[in-house]
């Protein structure tokens, strides 16, 4: 009886032993796990909101750099500029995540027609980038402006819906980023447009 008793106690050690170990590595694993995947963790809106607003920030830039040449406001060549400085990292942060994620990354050849993508939110059509190009001095001042205010608030459409639909920390955050300083940059544009209009 004692053995028996010696047994069953040894067996019940055992089995609480394999428990607690058990338990212990699914703990740590647990805890191993879950920081490493959640900035992986990414969703379809995540990948949209990066396919859309690369070549979305491309033809900012396009737009931007025609000012340097062609504005006479010495206001509209710094926001130019200032969306130049913001706008270029951002396409290099994006296409970062895409190719971590496997997704195609939109095509960044320089000069690229835009045509394809004017449905998106506040892009341009080829029409009004010609129109643009070939303007000059005030003419341009008033067109960049008038275009890039559009330009803008089909960015902050595009990172709201990020904002309440992606997953992807780093993508939200950006997307925050995009909707505070391109909200700044309307308001800017349009006390501009005020005074060119004057």
């Amino acid at each position: 009886m004692t053995r028996t008793s010696t047994r069953a106690l040894t067996r019940r050690a055992a089995l609480a032993a394999t428990a607690v170990t058990a338990a212990l590595v699914l703990t740590a694993c647990g805890g191993d796990e879950s920081p490493a995947a959640a900035p992986k963790e990414h969703n379809a809106q995540d990948v949209s909101f990066a396919q859309g607003m690369i070549p979305h920030h491309q033809q900012a830039l396009q737009m931007a750099e025609l000012a340097a040449g062609r504005a006479s406001s010495a206001q509209v060549k710094d926001l130019a500029a200032r969306i130049e400085k913001a706008q270029d990292p951002e396409i290099t942060k994006m296409t970062g995540w895409l190719k971590s994620w496997g997704e195609d990354v939109p095509s960044a050849a320089p000069g690229m027609d835009h045509s394809g993508h004017s449905a998106m939110a506040g892009m341009m059509d080829q029409e009004d980038m010609d129109k643009l190009s070939k303007a000059s001095g005030k003419t341009f001042d008033t067109l960049f402006l008038t275009l890039m205010v559009e330009h803008h608030e089909g960015a902050v459409e595009m990172a709201e819906a990020e904002e309440s639909k992606g997953r992807y920390r780093p993508a939200t955050e950006l997307a925050d980023d995009v909707v505070t300083a391109q909200s700044a940059e309307i308001e800017e544009m349009n006390k501009l447009l005020g005074k060119n209009r004057s």
